[in-house]
């Protein structure tokens, strides 16, 4: 018997419904349509299929550096185990291979990790899952390397590159260091006003100083030349004055207001979701400094990684680093000795508020996951209690954004509160701003016109999402003073 279909409704375009309901809301299934690897059309394709097989080759290339200085047997053998699993996982990742479960390394995300796997990603490849979890796995994947050895466990691949990257960026690090130096202080027989507007001035060109040091992203820049590195880098007043114009979603005022209730509040608590280690760090201290300084906030918190993520983002031993090789090191020998004392001073300054418990920092496992932040207050309730306690949490740079948004297809238009879903609703939510210069497809808050603006560009400059030339910072009201309450 065949079937006759003559009688029915011919067949319709559905169109689905975008943003989708909460319900139907799942890591596999943003609320927008997620980027994945096979799309030609986004930087997933790129990243997926280029990009991390490049990095991944390169650290190969260090592990093998290190191989070849080391002397113990024992030590040798662990070594070479640890170069056989990441050529197995540049195969796995060439031949775009399913995602297994990851190994129990003892890391604290292990669970977490499995379950998502489990969960949604069953027989989903590296480019056919949504390009956040696939590139998030990835790294995951090459911690797993290291933590299953005997004597390799804390090696970091990418540590060689931060820490040169860092000092081949001479002028940029002395142009701060030589104003800052020294505490901050305003001109003596000031007015009350006219002490608020320096003090304004001066956060708002900090802000910049922090959004734009976010151009120096290694997994993005691997080959970069020292001429680069100083354009991107460049702090004066005239290149900030020209690059606010490509801050395409710009609440800066909003973000001095915030600050500025903070102190007439007797000063609040700043967090930094961190980003990249060297430079960007470097640039989100100079601006903690000033918080600190100016009374704006009294204790300023910083997250970090707790392991090798992402290329250049910060783990404790960058924080660390960082701070040593400003006091002690010899990284700049072409510096003067003016130059050198300065950066000396601030680095002990620095050390000084995290023994006074001024500065603080943190690495809790969730920020090594495959999750998004939307899924953070039922995924790591403990830590979202923490952040409910802050004034103000500052996510850096793009793959932050990245999470907060769920990495999809959201119009420019959709309004921030509403992009980052329940890290702006959940009761208890803190106040949140995205500092982030744009190197990814997924762009939100850019306004009523936002989605004129991004077809303009789209026009007008191929590949302006990925060029590290545009930027947004972006204040969601956030929810705090609520009770939080956990299902």
């Amino acid at each position: 018997m065949s079937l006759k279909l003559s009688h029915l409704p011919s067949r319709q375009k559905i169109k689905p419904v975008y943003p989708r309901s909460p319900s139907t809301i799942d890591p596999n299934n943003p609320p927008w349509p997620a980027y994945r690897g096979y799309h030609e059309y986004s930087f997933a394709y790129a990243t997926m299929g280029q990009r991390l097989p490049t990095i991944l080759g390169k650290g190969i290339e260090d592990v093998v550096l290190t191989l070849n200085q080391e002397y113990d047997e024992e030590r040798i053998i662990d070594l070479v185990q640890c170069i056989e699993r990441m050529n197995a996982l540049m195969k796995e990742l060439q031949e775009q291979a399913k995602l297994r479960p990851i190994i129990d390394d003892g890391e604290a995300d292990v669970a977490l990790w499995n379950k998502l796997i489990a969960k949604y990603f069953q027989g989903k490849t590296f480019m056919n899952a949504p390009w956040l979890f696939a590139e998030a796995y990835k790294y995951r994947r090459l911690q797993e390397c290291f933590s299953v050895s005997k004597h390799w466990k804390n090696y970091d691949v990418f540590f060689r590159q931060k820490c040169d990257t860092f000092s081949r960026s001479h002028d940029a690090v002395f142009e701060l260091s030589m104003r800052f130096a020294e505490p901050f202080t305003l001109k003596e027989n000031l007015s009350a006003e006219e002490k608020l507007e320096a003090e304004r001035l001066m956060f708002l060109e900090l802000t910049q100083i922090c959004l734009w040091g976010n151009s120096t992203d290694l997994s993005l820049l691997i080959n970069m030349t020292e001429e680069q590195i100083k354009s991107l880098q460049s702090t004066g007043g005239a290149n900030l004055a020209a690059t606010e114009k490509n801050i395409l979603g710009n609440h800066m005022k909003q973000l001095w207001e915030t600050a500025v209730s903070l102190r007439a509040n007797t000063g609040g608590r700043i967090d930094f979701v961190l980003d990249n280690a060297g430079f960007e760090l470097y640039c989100d201290c100079v601006y903690a400094d000033f918080l600190i300084q100016s009374g704006l906030a009294k204790e300023v918190r910083f997250h970090g990684k707790r392991y090798p993520w992402f290329v250049s983002d910060v783990t404790k031993k960058d924080w660390s680093w960082l701070m040593n090789s400003m006091v002690y090191g010899h990284l700049f020998p072409k510096a003067t000795e003016e130059e050198k004392d300065s950066l000396r001073r601030l680095g002990m300054r620095w050390k000084q508020y995290e023994k006074e418990g001024k500065w603080v920092y943190e690495q809790h496992p969730f920020w090594c996951t495959g999750f998004t932040f939307w899924e953070l207050p039922n995924e790591a309730p403990d830590l979202f209690l923490h952040l409910s306690r802050s004034d103000l949490v500052i996510f850096k740079g793009d793959l932050n954004h990245r999470k907060l948004t769920y990495d999809c297809a959201a119009p420019p238009s959709t309004d921030f509160d509403i992009a980052i879903g329940p890290m702006a609703s959940t009761a208890g939510a803190p106040r949140i701003c995205s500092l982030r210069t744009i190197k990814s497809d997924v762009v939100v808050g850019l306004g009523p016109d936002g989605n004129e603006i991004a077809e303009r560009l789209d026009k007008e400059e191929e590949g302006w999402k990925i060029s590290g030339k545009y930027a947004v910072v972006l204040l969601s009201e956030g929810r705090p003073g609520e009770k939080v309450i956990f299902t």
